[in-house]
């Protein structure tokens, strides 16, 4: 079978889709070798495919972002195919929130998370617009969904009104890479290039006002309240849309000596990061699978999370789950595992049994098991 996969997100370093299409199309090529795989991307001119997808066949869309998606978007409102605009190809697989209109080809879409509807605030207008008028036409045009949690498949369900058979949920994984690492060299060389400290609570992810650090750092002035010896708070990742608010907070709150930036970190250094913390927090009100808390527990580091959306899926009962805007619980359940040893080492025992039933081998098993239905329709 000849598979196109969009590997756009992967190819412009789309934070967790790009992760998703990466991730999916390694473990189905290693998976299925006898398949034909092509990746397409979206670019005015031509870009280097790095070496975790070597010798892999690109098609290459010669637009920007935004033409190409109202070149689709035209394309469905004046009734016209897309196939000469991608290689001959058995199936599509879109993996970036678009979906071509063809005619020639099975097609699969993977739906990540509805937040532009339960957060529309979080979404530039026009990106808004644009996923409010088309992903109901992606998804209703679409041989076959696949949504990355049940909590994402019941929104669709819901608020898309696709009916739930055409929906197949297929979880994402944390990358092999995400591990308790043994080595106190490999450590302590990634705490030097970093200048972490020796203790410290970490969270892990792109800074936006849906990932909730307002409430982490409101909790997080509670606990220095009640223990001012308590480690500092590492916040490590780049800076999302609407961010400023966020980041004013920690001026606000008096926390600019006790909140470390940590905007770059090498991914090969993530892993190292997250198994240095004392324990992982992570906030989010909306995550359409919630791949750090997986990465944070394939570590075996102690994760505190919020009880929204697909996360208690991810988290099960191996993290501390707490409402999203409960200041104090976030703040009781950290100052918990600070000082309780045995409490660190069950939750780090629970987080990785938890991890390890999530692979992109069985992905990769359970989404080319969907191709091959579709290609039979």
């Amino acid at each position: 079978m000849r598979i196109t996969v969009d590997i756009s997100p992967w190819m412009h370093r789309h934070a967790g889709l790009g992760r998703y299409a990466g991730e999916l199309l390694k473990a189905m090529r290693a998976a299925a070798p006898q398949n034909e795989y092509v990746g397409l991307y979206y670019a005015p001119r031509e870009m280097a495919v790095d070496k975790e997808l070597e010798n892999l066949k690109t098609a290459r869309v010669p637009l920007n972002a935004k033409p190409w998606r109202m070149s689709v978007l035209l394309a469905y409102y004046f009734g016209m195919s897309m196939d000469r605009w991608l290689p001959p190809t058995d199936l599509f697989h879109g993996t970036d929130h678009l979906l071509p209109p063809l005619k020639h080809s099975r097609t699969v879409f993977t739906i990540h998370d509805l937040i532009f509807r339960f957060f529309p605030q979080y979404h530039l207008p026009l990106n808004r617009w644009y996923l409010n008028l088309m992903l109901p036409k992606f998804m209703r045009r679409a041989d076959a969904i696949i949504a990355v949690s049940e909590n994402t498949r019941r929104d669709v369900v819901r608020l898309m009104d696709i009916p739930a058979e055409k929906i197949s949920v297929i979880y994402e994984a944390a990358n092999p890479s995400f591990r308790p690492i043994e080595s106190r060299a490999e450590l302590q060389a990634v705490r030097a290039t970093y200048k972490l400290p020796a203790r410290f609570i970490l969270f892990f992810s792109t800074i936006e006002p849906r990932k909730n650090l307002v409430t982490l750092f409101d909790a997080y002035a509670e606990l220095l309240r009640r223990d001012a010896d308590a480690p500092p708070l590492v916040v490590m990742g780049r800076k999302g849309w609407l961010y400023e608010e966020t980041l004013q907070h920690i001026h606000a709150l008096g926390l600019t000596q006790r909140v470390i930036l940590t905007d770059w970190v090498k991914s090969q250094d993530v892993p190292a990061v997250i198994n240095l913390a004392d324990l992982f927090v992570f906030p989010s009100l909306y995550e359409g699978f919630g791949l750090t808390p997986l990465e944070a527990m394939a570590c075996g580091t102690p994760v505190i999370s919020s009880n929204a959306s697909s996360l208690p899926e991810v988290v099960g009962d191996a993290g501390i789950l707490i409402e999203p805007r409960d200041v104090a619980g976030f703040a009781n359940a950290m100052e918990r595992v600070l000082h309780d040893v045995e409490l660190r080492q069950d939750l780090s025992a629970r987080g990785s049994r938890q991890a390890s039933q999530f692979s992109w081998e069985r992905a990769a098993r359970e989404t080319l098991a969907l191709y091959a239905r579709v290609s039979q329709m």
